[in-house]
């Protein structure tokens, strides 16, 4: 790290972006993912990435003091910038407890530990209030989607966060795995399940309810019968950072409430 607090600071994924924005921090910002777009003014800092894909040389031109990045997915992004001499924080939250402890980690890195505390705490505070007003109601069977060719269900912080609002996942007993490829289910597993509501969110592709309700054999869950097969849009919910605990949480929400 060329100094200490960074002041030149590069996100390779959308929830350090928007974790920096709400700590009022933004202007540090000088390079950021194509996929960021919370909140909209983000969309005028100079992109530097996909997800599995960085320009090195783009990166290396702005000048960063610290680059953020997130997952095993951006491993060889990171040993790319790490070869090059730049300093680099490897996030890799897949819970809620993981989303609060990466907003405070994101404060103690740029010399603002008080402001990330404040801010995880009313996330915390947030996220409580909504479970505590999905208590003592009837919850429904949740199969939450988040590929469809292979079947993946929900990662970590999406199956918590459908308890938080007030459902089931069918699935939870996988959330835990590292990777999607541990989170496959077969459509013979998703029909046992006989879930009550579908949520779908297909990372980045728009999810095609009528493709999910044709099926083979899925005519009569309980969610396909009710027409309950909703969209949640991924940039709401499959960001492991505040907007799933904010919008994502929300949209779970009023999602389930019908069914209620």
């Amino acid at each position: 790290m060329r100094q200490f607090p960074p002041r030149r600071l590069i996100c390779l994924t959308e929830e350090t972006v928007e974790t920096l924005y709400l700590l009022g921090e933004q202007d540090r910002i000088v390079g950021v993912s194509g996929y960021a777009v919370r909140p909209p003014e983000v969309r005028s800092k100079p992109r530097v990435s996909a997800f599995t894909s960085a320009r090195i040389d783009k990166i290396m031109a702005l000048r960063p003091d610290l680059v953020l990045a997130f997952s095993d997915l951006q491993a060889d992004i990171v040993g790319a910038l790490a070869k090059a001499g730049v300093a680099v924080h490897l996030f890799n939250q897949r819970d809620l407890a993981g989303i609060f402890a990466m907003i405070r980690t994101v404060g103690a890195l740029i010399g603002e530990s008080d402001k990330a505390e404040a801010l995880a705490r009313s996330l915390e505070t947030r996220v409580a209030e909504v479970a505590r007003a999905a208590n003592g109601v009837p919850r429904p069977r949740v199969y939450f989607e988040e590929w469809n060719d292979p079947m993946i269900s929900a990662i970590g912080w999406v199956s918590e966060l459908i308890e938080v609002a007030g459902g089931q996942d069918v699935f939870a007993h996988l959330r835990g795995g590292a990777t999607a490829s541990e989170r496959i289910v077969s459509s013979t597993d998703v029909i046992a399940a006989e879930p009550e509501v579908i949520l779908a969110s297909w990372c980045g592709r728009k999810v095609v309810p009528r493709q999910i309700a044709e099926r083979p054999g899925w005519a009569t869950l309980p969610a396909v019968a009710r027409g309950r097969i909703v969209e949640i849009k991924s940039p709401l919910i499959l960001q492991p950072g505040p907007a799933a605990l904010t919008d994502g949480l929300d949209a779970l929400r009023a999602a389930l409430l019908p069914s209620m």
